[in-house]
């Protein structure tokens, strides 16, 4: 109690999630409203305070002091609001994922690690794979959610981010002068294959296909290890893999869409598909 008031749950979770993305806009599209709504349910949380719990910059929002100290507080809070909503839950309702291995690449653990901790009482089944095989699923009421890596248009979806790429490669590589391309790829019935093939066709730059790998992390691991040059998202390249377009000249693989598609009804399946679209618009 602040005097004769209690704090407001709702302010309390625009104050979190504003802290936790840096943005009142972020912490918009998790929560699933407005940006002034945000801005202004911290106010008055503030004002209920006493104490400016967040700096506000142009293109930055930062804890205080004040706000360092109500954070853990506010944690707890939120934690304990969670348990007492939950007491009368019966079984675990499962919710069946589907989420591109293109669009996630190394994020996965880090992406369930935040769905667990928003709401750890779903029983989630995962399944990872090219986007296309998960859009037939979804379309046909296998999946619940699903994040999809789009090349051109498509279905309808809410746009989670806009992804650029390129032609990475290990530092050491050497392009050999004569020699066919050597591409890494995650499958033959990958999108992103069948774009990177098209643009070398028409570009008339010879390829062999050097590694094929079953994930994206023997993919990655392929490229880092020097067996070839892998098309990929800028945001998923292995660390220290360089983009060779420039130097060997290999025509440009433009951008695609990251995109959500939702079937789920309930407020408990909607607040967990916008922490999972909140997952992939923070991204890295």
């Amino acid at each position: 109690m602040i005097g004769n008031r209690s704090l407001d749950i709702e302010a309390v979770a625009a104050f979190l999630n504003a802290s936790e993305f840096r943005s009142f806009t972020r912490a918009a599209q998790a929560l699933g409203t407005t940006q002034s709504l945000v801005s202004t349910r911290v106010k008055r949380l503030e004002a209920m305070l006493g104490h400016a719990l967040l700096q506000r910059h142009p293109r930055l929002v930062r804890l205080t002091a004040e706000g360092e100290r109500f954070l853990p507080a506010a944690r707890d809070l939120m934690a304990a609001h969670r348990r007492a909503c939950e007491a009368f839950s019966e079984a675990r309702e499962r919710v069946a994922i589907g989420i591109s291995e293109q669009a996630v690449g190394p994020d996965a653990p880090a992406i369930l690690a935040r769905l667990a901790a928003h709401d750890p009482h779903w029983l989630i089944d995962l399944r990872i794979a090219a986007s296309a095989a998960l859009e037939e699923a979804f379309e046909a009421g296998k999946l619940d959610i699903v994040v999809l890596r789009r090349f051109g248009s498509g279905r309808t979806g809410e746009v989670l981010r806009r992804d650029s790429f390129g032609w990475f490669a290990a530092p050491g590589l050497t392009r050999r002068e004569g020699e066919p391309l050597p591409l890494v790829n995650l499958m033959a019935e990958c999108g992103l294959r069948r774009l990177a093939t098209q643009a070398l066709g028409e570009a008339g730059i010879a390829w062999r296909e050097a590694f094929i790998g079953g994930g994206m992390a023997a993919v990655l691991a392929a490229v880092q290890g020097g067996l070839g040059v892998s098309p990929l998202a800028t945001r998923i390249a292995p660390a220290g893999a360089v983009d060779v377009a420039s130097d060997w000249g290999l025509p440009s693989l433009g951008k695609s869409d990251v995109v959500l598609r939702s079937n789920v009804s309930t407020p408990r399946g909607n607040a967990l598909a916008r922490e999972l679209a909140a997952a992939f618009r923070a991204g890295r």
